[in-house]
């Protein structure tokens, strides 16, 4: 049952947000002046009314997906940043000492309720379009170029995004030891998309099998991220 759950947030440690996150902080300034009450009109079809049960809040969830989208992470990441990032906790309406939820919430939100991906950028749109009108963003800063760039990625086939992805990857692992690359697989010569997932999936057991570049903080996120477009690029195709 969607419910409106946002408040002001009762923490006898909320005074550290003003210690730690600054008066100019781009989500501190689009927390305090967008109203994204929006969301629940625009989700409110998405919902069962009949359950009892509470969901987490739509806001929660929509912020979690608009920081996704800004900081390009996979649900694990993002969800694990917010555990430590004060500003990340003070967007999510979060107090500084609450226990964030599990990665795969935040899944299946992006999954079952919000499966039409138009709907998905109309709403960080209309987000990005209130906060330059609330002058809390300029054209030509980072959320911005963010959200214009996942418009863009959303214009790309699956095939081209895991491509995208596996170079990101392979970039991140280059910095690091360049030698890798004679232990990665070949790239996938055709076009099809279950060619690329069987490539992205190689690539990804080589890394993991060195877990000395594996856990280096730019590779295990693009090591995530790639494997969440791969199963759910899977999970599309076994659906299809």
């Amino acid at each position: 049952m969607i419910q409106k759950q946002q408040s002001i947030i009762l923490s006898a440690y909320s005074e550290i947000y003003d210690l730690v996150v600054p008066k100019d902080n781009v989500l501190r300034k689009l927390n305090e002046l967008v109203d994204f009450s929006f969301i629940y009109d625009e989700l409110n079809d998405k919902y069962c009314h009949t359950n009892g049960r509470n969901a987490i809040d739509p806001i929660r969830m929509f912020k979690y997906l608009l920081l996704k989208t800004i900081y390009d992470l996979s649900d694990v990441d993002i969800v694990e940043r917010s555990k430590y990032d004060m500003s990340f906790k003070y967007f999510l309406g979060m107090a500084p000492e609450e226990s964030v939820m599990e990665p795969s919430s935040l899944t299946k939100f992006r999954k079952l309720r919000l499966k039409d991906k138009n709907l998905l950028n109309m709403l960080i749109n209309k987000s990005v379009e209130i906060a330059i009108e609330k002058k809390i963003i300029k054209s030509n800063s980072i959320i911005v170029d963010a959200t214009h760039s996942k418009a863009r990625y959303n214009q790309k086939s699956p095939k081209e995004i895991l491509m995208d992805r596996s170079k990101k990857l392979r970039k991140s692992v280059y910095e690091i030891d360049e030698s890798m690359k004679k232990k990665f697989p070949s790239k996938s010569t055709t076009n099809k998309l279950e060619d690329e997932i069987e490539y992205c999936q190689k690539l990804m057991d080589v890394i993991k099998n060195e877990e000395t570049i594996s856990e280096y903080p730019k590779v295990k996120e693009k090591l995530n991220l790639l494997k969440e477009n791969v199963n759910d690029d899977i999970e599309h195709l076994r659906i299809s």
